[in-house]
This record gives structure tokens, C-alpha cells and sequence, in this order.
């Protein structure tokens, strides 16, 4: 019954990395410039967060996602 059942996956696949890590970025970013008050740059990095999202949403479409034909899984032993 249980090999009826498909994994989603983990999300473990390049456009995911790639979008945390730029979301990651941008939110530091955001917290330092809050904390110094920079509000301009507050706004830009909000902008960077949405960015992240989007580059990890173009990446999945192009193929680099979990079910993409350019991401090869990696084994767990």
C-alpha cells in the first residue's frame, strides 16, 4: 500500500535552495536596515524577498525543480 503512495518531496532541489537562500538574504537585510532605520532599504528588501520567490517560481517552471527533468535526486542511505 505504501509504494501506492507517491513522496511530494522535500522541497531538497536547486530552485528551492536557491529561493530560501535569496529570501534568507533579503530578510537579514531588512532586519539590520529596520534596525538602522533605513526605510528605503527596508523597501528594497522586500523587493529582494519577492525577487527570491520569484527566481525560486522560474526555476521550477524551467526544470530545476523537485519532479524536474534537469533535477537528479539525491540517494539516502
Amino acid at each position: 500500500m505504501s509504494s501506492e503512495i507517491e513522496e511530494p518531496g522535500e522541497g531538497n532541489s536547486p530552485a528551492a535552495w536557491t529561493a530560501v537562500a535569496i529570501m534568507l538574504v533579503a530578510v537579514a537585510c531588512g532586519v539590520v536596515f529596520f534596525w538602522l532605520n533605513m526605510p528605503l532599504l527596508v523597501v528594497a528588501s522586500v523587493g529582494l524577498l519577492v525577487a527570491g520567490l520569484l527566481v525560486g517560481w522560474a526555476m521550477a517552471k524551467a526544470g530545476y525543480g523537485v519532479r524536474g527533468p534537469k533535477y537528479t535526486p539525491k540517494v539516502h542511505n
